[in-house]
């Protein structure tokens, strides 16, 4: 049994993107844009307008990054968690379509940033696996298959010895292979979007949190405890992490974790075993178990939940119930690393993208597909200011009614995500 288990996000100890002390903002300042939030979505907005010379300026309340674009799975996914005929269902014809193109796109998007500005994020292109735990997973894959298919994505539903091979454990026997996606580490590719966005004339502070904005004349000013930005327009990328009355963007999400557990570096025939072409992939289970290896050959399970106040013991407990599961030949693991982040739901799984005021935009609810959604949520935002035309966005501005009851989304998921555990701990659900 392992006895090194600390509270630490791997992604921030092992970037090959240094972290840079931007300065936190102390005075009068003005631009076209004032960015708030240095996660992702933010600093795509602001990589893009600096792409088109557009003056802006980003204000992060703690460093690059703090919040979940640094903490998540590390998945370059296409499209959104939901099936893209359940997407239609949801949204309607146009707009569900439209959804599924631009996000179906997205990696790629992400890939040509990785490659144009050099960033150092252990980027890999080999597709990520869903795989089915039991008979009624893997009818869910072959629906998705098809749905899929029929928009013309390279998608393959992996059976057998191939499935296998590929994903390293006999508990699995069939897994969709999405060769659009990959993997990256989110904090390097956070802090790359942030370099390049600064290189291009972009300002960035940090330590910097918006206390609030008023309204001056046709302009917004946008307030810090030590300063201020005046601005035509304002774009709010707080996503999970907004936490202010005043921020409207906290309206139109719940709050959810995700948490994970990376071992100590693995070598080995057992370990050489899986993925051993370094797709990420994730289970049908009704409360998943995502599962990747990092460039130094780590094994890193997570799942939904708040991992932050649990007892080690409880979370080492839970990681070695899956480990044995999936992967009982690597015999005992040792773990040395875990951490959790936030994540923004909608009752219908769909983001959201509004304009909560004339000049302010705002997205929310990527239900755990921040890395995609948050880069072109970013691209689609320059595109706008830059031209007037939200043709770029996933969806068209609105003015989505607030979700009711957000406290009791979240307790009733967090609770769901704990009762599941524990039944795997128990080995009860395994």
């Amino acid at each position: 049994m392992q006895t090194t288990l600390s509270e630490r996000c791997l992604w921030l100890q092992t970037s090959a993107e240094a972290p840079v002390q931007y300065p936190a903002l102390t005075n009068q300042e003005e631009a076209e844009v004032c960015v708030v939030g240095g996660g992702i979505t933010g600093l795509s907005t602001a990589l893009h307008l600096a792409e088109k010379g557009i003056k802006v300026i980003l204000l992060e309340a703690g460093d690059i990054p703090t919040g979940g674009s640094g903490r998540n799975v590390g998945l370059v996914n296409a499209g959104l968690w939901i099936p893209p005929d359940d997407i239609v269902a949801a949204l309607g014809e146009e707009k569900g379509e439209r959804v599924n193109t631009i996000l179906g796109g997205a990696p790629a998007k992400v890939f040509d940033i990785i490659e144009r500005y050099a960033i150092e994020c252990d980027a890999t292109r080999t597709g990520t696996l869903h795989l089915g735990h039991n008979t009624k997973g893997c009818q869910e894959l072959a629906r998705r298959r098809d749905q899929l298919q029929n928009r013309g994505a390279p998608v393959t539903l992996i059976e057998g010895e191939a499935c296998e091979r590929m994903t390293g454990t006999s508990q699995i026997h069939t897994a969709l292979l999405d060769k659009r996606a990959g993997t990256i580490n989110p904090c390097a590719y956070t802090r790359g979007l942030a370099r390049a966005a600064a290189d291009l004339g972009a300002i960035l502070y940090c330590q910097s949190p918006v206390t609030g904005i008023e309204r001056q004349e046709d302009r917004w000013r946008v307030l810090t405890q030590n300063g201020s930005v005046t601005a035509s327009r304002v774009v709010m990328a707080t996503n999970a992490y907004t936490e202010d009355d005043w921020n409207q963007v906290r309206q139109h999400f719940f709050t959810g974790h995700y948490y994970q557990l990376a071992s100590e570096p693995l070598t080995g025939e057992a370990a050489d075993a899986i993925l051993p072409e370094k797709q990420g992939a994730w289970d049908t289970r009704t409360v998943l178990s995502s599962i990747r290896r990092d460039k130094a050959g780590r094994l890193i399970l997570g799942s939904l939940g708040k991992g932050e106040g649990k007892p080690l013991a409880y979370l080492t407990r839970w990681a070695d119930t899956i480990q044995n599961h999936y992967f009982p030949e690597l015999g005992n693991v040792r773990w040395e690393y875990t951490w959790t982040g936030k994540v923004a739901f909608t009752p219908d799984h769909t983001l959201r993208i509004f304009e909560p005021a004339p000049g302010i935009l705002s997205a929310t609810g990527y239900n755990g597909r921040g890395i995609t959604t948050g880069t072109v949520v970013g691209e689609g935002f320059a595109h706008y200011i830059a031209n007037e035309d939200d043709s770029l966005l996933p969806l068209p501005l609105s003015q989505p009614k607030p979700i009711k009851a957000r406290p009791l989304w979240s307790c009733a998921y967090e609770g769901g995500f704990s009762l599941y555990h524990a039944g795997q701990c128990l080995r009860v659900l395994i």
